[in-house]
């Protein structure tokens, strides 16, 4: 019988997580099975998957039927919260025997703020503070923008204990900034063991952009730089996330219990229907680190994915970064731009969820 490609990750050290939530996953029994035949070990939710589950179909009518009748004046805004954080409960419930299992290192389920508050460091503090309560579960992250006015916020969010999932990453420079204020928050901790929190560098998403410019330039050397730039802008981060966790920057906490904050690879669909569909997957295995998946590269890795051992520590990255500068791409402007666009793409599709909710809400009121 062939090997489960996904087992064979968690094996070499790798959390396999779905990048994905919905309550008939939950009900119908494929989110158990997934844990248990597949090794899967955590979830990611951002509000875009919320749109999709929420705004689409009919899976969630009933229960937002009986909020009405409890409170037919109920905001959108709580609505969304009441039935996400029902989601992100039951999805918690059943991944905890994971959580126990890895002496609470893994199975996690991540629930965002509001991307409203991306920019507002006091106002997505105290939604984190919030969510954290609301939900009650320990094996529960919560998930912060890593913008200018998000750092400070992660921070302190770390130093009063609560699990955080830092997302839209792109750069080094964003890479750096998280790191640190990992280790500061957990510095002021006063139980640094217990904290778990994952930095989300988005993948895919860089590909898409830095190929649109290489073949804008044209060159045969342009040319062959497509499909490199993602996978190479990670393994970076990766040698950074070892240099700093592995080195004395993290000794002092490392003595005290503390984990390291594992890197996390987000975006890792292809975009691109010209490369290979596990692409993101089979390059960026390594230990110490997670992999969030949408169900269909979950899927097709388990079918005919190759994983290699520390396949992330491979190759030399950093030839491929000195070829983009040489062309004059910057990286950096890139990753800012992405992380923008980031912001502003999930706060449509939350601005998008609550139009929906208000729709079905007037349906449900009017009968």
């Amino acid at each position: 019988m062939k090997n489960n490609p996904l087992i064979e990750l968690e094996n070499d050290g790798q959390g396999v997580w779905l990048d994905y939530i919905r309550r008939d996953l939950i009900l119908s029994g494929e989110l158990k099975k997934l844990i248990d035949e597949d090794g899967l070990s955590g979830m990611t939710s951002n509000p875009t998957i919320f749109e999709k589950a929420i705004a689409s179909g009919t899976d969630y009518d009933a229960e937002l039927d009986d909020l009405l009748e409890l409170n037919p004046k109920s905001d959108t805004n709580t609505l969304y919260e009441k039935i996400a954080i029902q989601d992100i409960q039951m999805a918690a419930d059943l991944l905890m025997s994971v959580y126990r299992a890895k002496d609470k290192a893994d199975g996690f389920v991540s629930l965002e703020v509001s991307p409203w508050l991306a920019e507002d460091t006091q106002g997505t503090i105290d939604e984190a503070r919030r969510l954290w309560k609301a939900v009650a579960r320990p094996n529960v992250m919560i998930k912060v923008p890593a913008t200018k006015k998000g750092i400070p916020a992660i921070e302190t969010l770390i130093a009063e204990g609560i699990n955080i999932n830092i997302t839209l990453m792109f750069t080094m420079a964003h890479y750096e900034a998280v790191a640190q204020a990992y280790i500061r928050g957990l510095g002021h901790c006063q139980k640094p063991e217990s904290v778990a929190s994952v930095a989300s560098f988005f993948v895919s998403r860089v590909d898409v952009v830095v190929d649109k410019a290489l073949e804008a330039i044209g060159t045969e050397e342009a040319f062959n730089l497509r499909g490199k730039t993602a996978i190479a802008n990670s393994k970076m981060i990766y040698r950074r996330f070892r240099q700093i966790f592995d080195g004395e920057d993290f000794a002092f906490l490392r003595k005290k219990g503390a984990r390291v904050q594992r890197p996390l690879w987000a975006s890792t669909s292809t975009k691109n229907p010209n490369y290979p569909d596990v692409l993101y997957i089979e390059a960026l295995a390594g230990r110490d680190t997670v992999n969030t998946m949408p169900p269909d590269t979950l899927y097709a890795f388990r079918d005919h994915g190759v994983p290699k051992k520390d396949a992330v520590e491979e190759g030399k990255p950093e030839e491929v970064l000195n070829s983009l500068v040489k062309l004059g791409i910057n990286l950096n402007e890139v990753g800012e731009k992405l992380q923008q666009d980031g912001v502003e793409s999930f706060s449509a599709s939350f601005k998008k969820l609550l139009s929906a909710l208000e729709e079905k809400s007037k349906i449900i009121t009017s009968r």
